[in-house]
């Protein structure tokens, strides 16, 4: 079955960090760029870390820049986001996401919740 699977989600208090992981199988991940997309109660989905399937080219969203690091390990068929300094305004639920010019993958995604 093709698929990807998150984990690493929680809650966690601000200031703190989580790191969330997302496996792929079925298939590799060396030839999809890959990214991390979260969705708040109420709003639209957005973009948060991506990396080109080289790994040579990363960008972040101004709201996570500095504070959030995306990485790839083909080796593993994984991705993983570590984000620090979390905030309230970071809570959502995250999914990871798997793509080139013929195939789109989505996770189901895993919420992360930061309160006090």
């Amino acid at each position: 079955q093709l698929q990807l699977v998150e984990s690493g989600g929680g809650s966690v208090q601000p200031g703190g960090s989580l790191r969330l992981s997302c496996t792929a199988s079925g298939f590799t991940l060396d030839y999809y760029a890959i990214g991390w997309f979260r969705q708040a109660p109420g709003k639209e989905r957005e973009g948060v870390a991506c990396i080109s399937s080289t790994g040579r080219s990363i960008d972040y969203a101004d709201s996570v820049r500095g504070r959030f690091i995306i990485s790839r390990d083909n080796a593993k068929n994984t991705m993983n986001l570590q984000m620090n300094s979390l905030k309230p305004e970071d809570t959502a639920v995250y999914y990871c996401n798997a793509e080139n010019s013929r195939r789109d993958y989505w996770g189901h995604g895993t919420q992360v919740t930061v309160s006090s």
